[in-house]
């Protein structure tokens, strides 16, 4: 049976038209009220975007959801996790001032934002699942303990999972950092050391000083590595990668099984998926690169595959912008996240997710 994806398109010529009135509206046709439960505490998933990164979601639309939670007799707080990766997000203090200077503040939210996984991301639960690669998940103690979510998510490109959605923000965004370390088990960094020049720049960026230079050669200790790949983006020569054609299909299931334990146990769930500034990156990194695709518009269903395959199908019918990261693939109708990411397979979280009974990729488009 096919789930309803709810569509609002940027196009506006009136106050009943603007964005911020398409979240409301969204928030009501796909029904999220009926989610919340009086006086119970609803967790509003987001990414508050790293320090230098500006395509994260702006808090005038988080706004909006939290006024309708209140409306809906919950009481909504604002969350998100630390990262597992060393920057501006790593604990809950540096996390929160990030937060604080991208605009989400109580007086702009009208709730509060709370780092879910606690101070330092050892505030988490084991949610059992029993699923192929995990038979248990560790999922971030307050967003385990509320009782309804609504999933804010900016889509985007990922370098790894080839896009961001609903289910990597439920499955990564959902994680403190052992969470996180598990998911990332499933891809290591190989070296070829035809090219590797031992000049030790990877060293000082790795968060578990997994990479050591032994006799001039780079050795990577796979024992504490977790798989966060900050050594591939600062080697010099471009010598470290992933293993794409043997660990790919496993990372993603294992994402795809954490989101699945992320919603876990709870009354109700809806998603909005943002198709604005449609970056070629995470939101996890310091900068923000330029879109791929014009704006599209927003989404909201209460199925995270459904909503995630329309926001991939919308993102492909469009004409790519050229000159951007987006390199092949630009006409309408190709694969845009595979014309930046040649090496990823964004499907596999939409097979998998299906398979695993997250939700279906069957879906119809309703377009307010």
């Amino acid at each position: 049976m096919a789930s309803r994806v709810y569509f609002a398109r940027l196009k506006a010529g009136s106050k009943d038209e603007s964005a911020i009135t398409r979240v409301r509206q969204l928030f009501e046709a796909a029904r999220f009220g009926t989610l919340i439960e009086a006086d119970a505490l609803t967790a509003i998933k987001l990414h508050v975007g790293e320090r230098g990164n500006d395509s994260h979601l702006r808090p005038e639309y988080v706004r909006q959801i939290v006024e309708q939670v209140k409306a809906s007799g919950g009481k909504p707080f604002v969350t998100d996790t630390n990262t597992l990766y060393s920057g501006s997000r790593h604990n809950a203090v540096d996390h929160l001032a990030t937060a604080l200077e991208h605009g989400f503040d109580y007086a702009v939210l009208g709730a509060p934002l709370i780092i879910s996984d606690g101070l330092v991301s050892d505030h988490y639960r084991d949610v059992r699942i029993e699923k192929k690669h995990f038979d248990t998940v560790k999922i971030a103690g307050d967003i385990v303990s509320a009782k309804s979510m609504i999933v804010m998510s900016h889509f985007k490109a990922h370098a790894m999972a080839g896009f961001g959605g609903a289910i990597k923000n439920l499955a990564m965004g959902c994680a403190p950092s052992a969470g996180k370390t598990d998911q990332h088990k499933g891809m290591k960094p190989i070296v070829d050391m035809q090219w590797c020049i031992a000049c030790g720049e990877c060293l000082e960026v790795c968060p578990q000083s997994a990479i050591t230079i032994e006799g001039g050669a780079l050795r990577i200790d796979y024992d504490l590595c977790v798989g966060c790949g900050e050594c591939i983006p600062t080697c010099t020569t471009s010598s470290i990668g992933f293993d794409w054609e043997n660990d790919l299909q496993r990372f993603v299931e294992m994402l795809t099984e954490y989101a699945f334990g992320a919603i876990a146990g709870k009354r109700g769930v809806g998603y909005l998926n943002f198709l604005l500034q449609i970056t070629p990156d995470c939101d996890c990194v310091p900068f923000s690169d330029a879109p791929i695709v014009p704006d599209i518009g927003i989404l909201a269903s209460l199925d995270p595959v459904a909503i995630d395959v329309a926001s991939v199908d919308l993102v492909n019918a469009q004409q790519g912008i050229s000159g951007t990261r987006l390199v092949t693939n630009l006409e309408p109708g190709e694969d845009k996240f595979k014309g930046v990411w040649s090496e990823t397979e964004g499907s596999i979280q939409i097979k998998y997710g299906e398979e695993i009974g997250l939700g279906t990729s069957s879906y119809e488009l309703v377009e307010l």
